[in-house]
C-alpha cells in the first residue's frame, strides 16, 4: 500500500469550515448575479408594462411581430384595433405592442 491510513486523514475535524467557506464564497457572486441580471430585467418589465397601460386611441405603436399602425379602438383590456393601412384595422393583443411611436396628449377637461 502506497498510502498509509494516518497520512489519509485529514487534520481538521468534520469540515464544517468548508461549507463556511463555500457559502462565503457564493453570496457575492449571488449579488453580483442580482444586481447584473436580474435588477434590470425587472425594471424594464416595470417601464414595459407601464407602457402597455398607457396606451390610448391615436397612439402610433409598432407591435413585435413588426405591424407600424395606429390605434383605433381600444377593445378591452387585453386587446385594441389597429389602422395598419387606409381602411385596413387588425386586432391586436395588448402585449404585443413592442414601443410607442408616438403619442397623443389627453383631453383636457374643461
Amino acid at each position: 500500500m502506497l498510502i498509509t491510513p494516518a497520512f489519509a486523514q485529514s487534520t481538521t475535524g468534520g469540515g464544517g469550515g468548508d461549507i463556511l467557506g463555500t457559502v462565503m464564497l457564493f453570496l457575492p457572486l449571488i449579488a453580483i448575479w442580482y444586481f447584473l441580471i436580474i435588477r434590470p430585467q425587472q425594471q424594464q418589465a416595470k417601464k414595459h408594462r407601464e407602457m402597455l397601460d398607457n396606451l390610448r386611441r391615436g397612439d402610433n405603436v409598432v407591435t413585435s411581430g413588426g405591424l407600424i399602425g395606429k390605434i383605433t379602438k381600444v377593445i378591452d383590456d387585453t386587446e385594441f384595433q389597429i389602422e395598419i393601412a387606409d381602411g385596413v384595422r387588425v386586432r391586436v393583443a395588448r402585449g404585443s405592442v413592442a414601443q410607442i411611436q408616438s403619442k397623443t396628449e389627453p383631453v383636457q377637461d374643461k
